[in-house]
């Protein structure tokens, strides 16, 4: 029984490694066997994850940043509740017209107590408005948050015009330090998901069937997938049991 439950997860999700597998078991099935169980049958039935390939962010420096703030996060990634400490940065993705390249960007806001996506979007341009956009969408469903905001020190974040809005927000702003991306790292990590388990190894030959995946992903990242850091819980579960409590 518990190997059709596998076989099945494997087939319908074949990025996940036998621990995310196990992780479905708990939370899908209510089955409940120790992680070497599940590696076993892995093995067994040579079942493999998704190999993880390496990130490359694509967030530019600023040469002449008008503003500058200190690493207030300090790498501390926990938070007693939503909406606390928030982290962003821009990705890049490439889709593919005959022997063209074109590339989209994804600007992205996570939550650090429940993992969330707060708020994204994709644009065609990695610029200031593609910034500035995701953070009015953030503060417009979130009008009451007030969390210490952490970015890395791209163009868009030492901008004066997006310190302006953070301080007319109420929140209080963070830098990573130069060329130190683990300072960001759960948001680097969320990057990392996102491309090993949708994008990598796959060929976009156009726009919409990209910025598609991409949104089909956040949805699934924030009501379905499970993480065992946050209690074998989703996002959204996590977020609303804070609520209801």
């Amino acid at each position: 029984m518990i190997g059709a439950k596998v076989e099945q997860i494997h087939m319908e999700c074949p990025d996940k490694g036998y621990r995310r597998i196990n992780d479905d078991l708990r939370h899908d099935h209510h089955i409940h066997v120790n992680d070497k169980r599940i590696l076993r049958i892995c093995r067994a039935k040579s079942i493999k994850s998704t190999i993880k390939y390496s990130n490359h962010g694509c967030t530019r420096r600023a040469k002449n940043p008008q503003f500058v703030v200190e690493n207030l996060l300090n790498r501390d990634f926990h938070a007693d509740k939503p909406n606390e400490k928030w982290l962003t940065d821009v990705t890049e993705f490439k889709w593919y017209e005959g022997i063209e390249v074109h590339k989209v960007y994804l600007s992205a806001i996570l939550d650090l107590y429940d993992r969330r996506i707060v708020a994204y979007v994709i644009g065609d341009r990695n610029d200031n408005p593609l910034v500035f956009k995701t953070f009015d969408r953030a503060v417009k469903a979130n009008p009451d948050a007030h969390p210490l905001f952490h970015s890395d020190r791209g163009f868009q974040y030492t901008n004066r015009t997006f310190r302006h809005k953070l301080v007319k927000a109420g929140m209080t702003q963070s830098m990573s330090r130069v060329a130190k991306c683990i300072d960001n790292g759960p948001m680097e990590g969320f990057w990392g998901i996102l491309k090993r388990e949708r994008y990598y190894g796959r060929r976009f030959t156009s726009k919409k069937e990209l910025t598609d995946m991409i949104e089909n992903y956040i949805r699934y990242y924030n009501n379905r997938r499970v993480q065992r850091g946050l209690g074998i819980l989703t996002p959204m579960e996590k977020h609303n049991l804070y609520l209801a409590a």
